[in-house]
Parts: C-alpha cells; structure tokens; sequence
C-alpha cells in the first residue's frame, strides 16, 4: 500500500504535522490490536445510522461489506496501515473510502474519535477479561486435581517463615484456589463497568442527529450505556479497575512462585522441578533453575507498574477528552498480555513441571516443634486453663531442646514431670497425622474439613 502524502487536518491548518511529531503522535503502531473490536463497533454504529434514518439502507450495507472486507484483508495480512495512518481508526475509515467511496466518508457522522476509541478499548477489553477469565479456571482445575490428590500428604506450615503447624497440602493448595476464586468474581464485578456504551457520546457533548445509542448498545452486548457524555469520552476508570484486578492475580501468582522457589530448594526439598519447565545453568552442570515462578515473580512488578502509571494519567486530567488518554492502551495491552502468560505458564508448571516429594514432607513434619500447640490443647482438654497449659508447653520445649530431643521422644516420666495429668495418649495426640486431623473446625486443615472445601471448590468450578 502506498504511502499518501501529508494531509492537513481540515482547513484550519495550512500545513501536515512535522514528520517527527507526526511519528511521536501516531497511535498505529500499538493500537492496531483494536481493529477488530473497530471494525465491530463501526459496523453497529452503521447499523444505527441506518435504522434513525441518517444512512440509507444501501448505503449501511455498502459499509458494513466493506468495514468486512478490511476485515479478512487484515487477517490474511494486505491490510497492515503504517504511521501515515496516525491511529487505527482512521486507517479504517480511510481504507474503507478507498473500498467503496464517498459513502465511506459518512461513517463518521454522529461520532466523535473520542467515543469510537472509547468504544473500541471497552470492546477489546471485555474479551480479554472473559478469556483471562476461563485461564483462571483452568488454573484452579489444576490446582484442584493436585488438592484431591494430597488430602492426607501433611506439609509444615509456616508463619513469619518459622515452622508453626503441619497442615494438609491439599489444605494449603485449595488457599491459592481460593484466592484465583476471588480474582476471577473481581473480574466478574470490574465487567460491569467496562460493559457501559460511550458511542453516542461524541467528542464530549453528545450529538445532534436524532440517534439510537440503545440501539448500537443492543446491537454490540452492552448492558447500558454512559448517562452523561463528558464522562462517557473520558472515564478510565474501568482501565485502572482492572489493573488493579490483574495486579491482585499477579501478586497470588508470586506468592504462590515464591513457594515454589522455596520447595525447589535443597534446602527444603519438598518439590522437584521437571526438566520440561526449568532451566540449568550456564556454568554449574549440576542446577536446576525455577525459572517460570522467578519471572512470574518479577513480571508481577510491571503490572503494579501500569497500575500507578494509570493512576498518574488520570489523576489531573480536566474534562472532557485528553490526549493523555492515548497512553491508556499500551499499560492496558501489555497488563493483559502479562496476566494471560503467566496464568498460562503457572498452570503448566503446576500440571507437569512439579512433582511433591512426600517421603520429605513426611520426614518434614516429623523433625520439629509444630505439634507444640497440640501439647497445649491436649492439657486443655484435661481441665487445665489454657494459659497455664501454654505456659508448661514452653517448658515441655524448652526440656526437650536441652535434651536433644523432639517432643514425640519424651518419655512419659518425663511428660508427667512437667504436669501429672499427662498420660500415654499424649503420644497419639501429638502425632502429625492427628494433629492435621483434629483441627475440623469450619475452614481448617482437618481432613474432614478439607473434603467439604474440595466440595465447595468443585461448585465454584461448575463440576457440582
């Protein structure tokens, strides 16, 4: 496609853009991702024009046959505008008066760019949130599968990184679907705000052809559309409602890394990687490296980037319209591109790239103190007050750190030294299994317990 010379504005202006600001201005380069949601909204928009009478039937059919012909030549590649073309928006309607003529030319009538670019990111961005949506799903599909597979596998638990009590791993599992459950009804609740119509609008204070903005609305799956114009060309903060979203999917998604991390290492050992998802070093033969959880951790922070810079944008912008608001699309495409890569990648990695080592983690939570709490509530349970029984625990381990022993090794002269009412079923009650077993209060890592939220998991998943 030839490059056309410069062209003016309108009559306003006597000369084109200088060729580096004309460079510095164009959009094309970064928002050509919108075209098929501009085509789309294009084609309803005609529709509309045609059904309040502004278009004529003929001339609505020769538009949206030619608003679909720029869309196959673009998937198969002849359409591809460059920066002459400023944004992707004009490439279209200036293609599309090359296709069919100065019908074309009344595309435009009774909008502004404002709303069009409204109405195009609104539409582009519904469909990311329904497909990050269903990867968040299959997310937890896996994770769930892991769950139901180690209910009775115990792994320490930890708090302020300190061993605190042995958990079910299919507990600790079901809190990351949890959380992915979460993110997956906060992007259910931001879709409310992003499914509100702009178009009709205009450049900020609507328009004076007799138009039917329910109508394009209808036509396109908005639920609503903006009550007031102003707001409607220049509201973000559906944009910024999910940055914030997906910075919340990215920080569950590190976390869960940064145990990964953690497990992979010989120092805890409670994992081991695949070769299909590690890498090995470029000078040490014998590593394997935890690359995919390391480079979730780190995309997670440009994320939290696009979300202040959004933030930023919009935080002194007057209305209505503002070119500022063209730097709204990059942050937007490279959040969506981060969060749907590093869904898919986790999901990958938790599917075929990690394996529980549960001989360790048998051995795991049988070497500590994690029981300790059980000590306490054992002597509750005969009559003594619990902070009394908190206090003589401190004791229990403080007599067998000085002994060089865990607590299971005691012997019951040596339980009953500490306070008589200790008997031989101490040893039942504080073994790792019974520990795990007996917290069944609502929620907790008791097996019992954990059945019933694998339940509720596969209700959230639809399965039941």
């Amino acid at each position: 496609m030839e490059t056309p010379p410069p062209q003016t504005w309108s009559q306003r202006f006597e000369t084109a853009l200088h060729p580096a600001i004309a460079i510095f201005n164009a959009s094309i380069g970064f928002d050509i991702q919108l075209i098929e949601y501009d085509l789309t909204g294009s084609a309803a928009h005609a529709k509309m024009l045609v059904k309040t009478g502004i278009l004529s039937p003929e001339e609505g059919e020769q538009i949206v046959n030619g608003l679909e012909t720029i869309r196959q030549e673009y998937r198969c590649g002849s359409f591809a505008p460059g920066v002459e073309a400023e944004d992707v928006h004009f490439a279209v309607e200036r293609r599309l008066t090359e296709l069919i003529g100065d019908v074309g030319k009344k595309l435009h009538t009774a909008r502004s760019r404002n709303d069009q670019v409204g109405t195009d990111v609104r539409l582009y961005l519904r469909a990311q949130i329904e497909a990050i949506q269903g990867q968040l799903r299959q997310y937890q599909q896996t994770l769930f599968g892991l769950a139901e597979a180690h209910v009775e596998t115990l792994i320490p638990g930890y708090t302020h990184l300190q061993r605190a009590q042995p958990l079910s791993l299919a507990h600790h599992l079901l809190a990351y679907f949890d959380m992915a459950q979460r993110d997956w009804e906060r992007l259910q609740d931001v879709q409310k705000r992003v499914n509100i119509l702009p178009l009709g609008s205009g450049a900020l204070a609507g328009t004076t052809f007799p138009i039917d903005r329910q109508y394009a609305a209808e036509l396109l799956g908005f639920e609503r559309v903006y009550g007031n114009s102003l707001d409607g060309v220049s509201d973000r903060d559906f944009a910024i409602e999910f940055a914030c979203a997906a910075s919340l999917i990215l920080v569950h998604l590190s976390r869960l890394s940064e145990e990964m991390i953690l497990w992979a290492s010989e120092e805890f050992s409670f994992i081991t990687l695949s070769d299909s998802c590690s890498t090995g070093s470029s000078i040490m033969p014998q590593k394997k490296n935890p690359d995919v959880p390391e480079l979730v951790r780190g995309k997670t922070g440009r994320v939290f980037g696009h979300l202040q810079g959004l933030l930023v944008m919009m935080k002194g912008l007057p209305l209505a319209y503002n070119k500022d608001l063209q730097e709204d699309k990059e942050a937007l495409f490279d959040t969506v591109q981060t969060v749907q890569g590093c869904l898919e990648a986790m999901t990958i990695l938790l599917a075929e790239g990690v394996t529980f080592r549960v001989p360790r983690l048998r051995q795991a939570v049988n070497e500590d103190y994690s029981n300790a709490t059980d000590v306490a509530d054992y002597l509750a349970t005969k009559g003594v007050p619990f902070r009394e029984a908190y206090n003589l625990v401190g004791q229990v381990v403080k007599t067998s750190l000085a002994a060089g022993k865990l607590l299971r090794e005691l012997t019951l002269d040596e339980w009953q030294a500490i306070h008589p009412a200790f008997e031989e079923d101490i040893y039942a009650a504080i073994a790792p299994q019974q520990v795990v077993s007996a917290r069944n209060s609502y929620g907790g890592t008791g097996f019992e317990q954990v059945r019933q939220a694998l339940q509720r998991a596969r209700q959230a998943l639809g399965e039941g």
